[in-house]
């Protein structure tokens, strides 16, 4: 994977901004504060380079030509894209707020605001050390509505924890780690009977059927594939 650094060692981030004199002065702001500063002016745009390029940290204005921020959220995070994104906006609503919170955003900071806020926000995120595109052994993943921490050993669904067993986590781990990818079974026997046990060649359908029950109404699907394996991706439309 590219690094999400350059220069030496200066974060990455991508600036989502239409208003050119805002978007400059965040460019400007932001370099002279030691980031390295990528720039998109429509949500089209920020949604592709958010799904093809390395970011520490993504600052999103919401009202956006071409999409929507909210939409460029539900874009990354539906491709499985965990890159941390601060929400820039003008829309004062609660209902805002929430909304791009529940669709993955890490933090919110309306308009007008202090560039040393939005500096001190950034560097809690990145202190956090969640960037990037998710891959095996990261801290946590996103996919549509679900967020794992696989640190504390904790599923969210649109920000609320949900029950799953010790073998229900382990396989909606592994699947989340590549989102719409095929896992085969093999690799998900092992993450799923780590600790060696004696179970019966089903037992891991079994663990998929309660998975799959769990995540049902989410927007996500458990997929089996024949001779196989699992995968999870945006549920499609009946």
């Amino acid at each position: 994977m590219a690094s999400m650094t350059s220069g030496g060692d200066k974060p990455r981030l991508l600036v989502v901004e239409d208003d050119p004199a805002l978007a400059q002065a965040l460019a400007l702001g932001l370099s002279r504060r030691g980031f390295n500063v990528a720039q998109a002016t429509n949500g089209q745009t920020a949604l592709d380079r958010a799904c093809s390029e390395p970011f520490a940290a993504i600052v999103l204005d919401l009202t956006l030509p071409e999409l929507d921020g909210l939409e460029v959220l539900r874009g990354m995070r539906g491709k499985g894209i965990g890159t941390p994104v601060i929400v820039l906006t003008a829309r004062g609503t609660v209902g805002d707020r929430v909304q791009g919170l529940r669709l993955g955003a890490d933090d919110y900071l309306p308009k007008p605001f202090d560039l040393d806020e939005l500096e001190a926000r950034l560097l809690a995120l990145l202190r956090r050390g969640r960037g990037g595109v998710q891959a095996s052994g990261s801290a946590r993943l996103d996919f549509g509505a679900l967020a794992i921490d696989e640190a504390a050993g904790v599923c969210y669904a649109n920000g609320e924890a949900i029950e799953l067993s010790a073998r229900e986590f382990a396989m909606l781990s592994a699947l989340m780690e590549r989102p719409a990818h095929a896992v085969t079974r093999d690799r998900l026997w092992e993450r799923v009977f780590a600790d060696g046990s004696d179970a019966q060649p089903d037992a891991i359908e079994v663990v998929a059927y309660r998975l799959r029950k769990k995540i049902a109404g989410l927007g996500v699907e458990l997929v089996a594939l024949r001779g196989v394996g699992y995968l999870i991706r945006e549920k499609r439309a009946e």
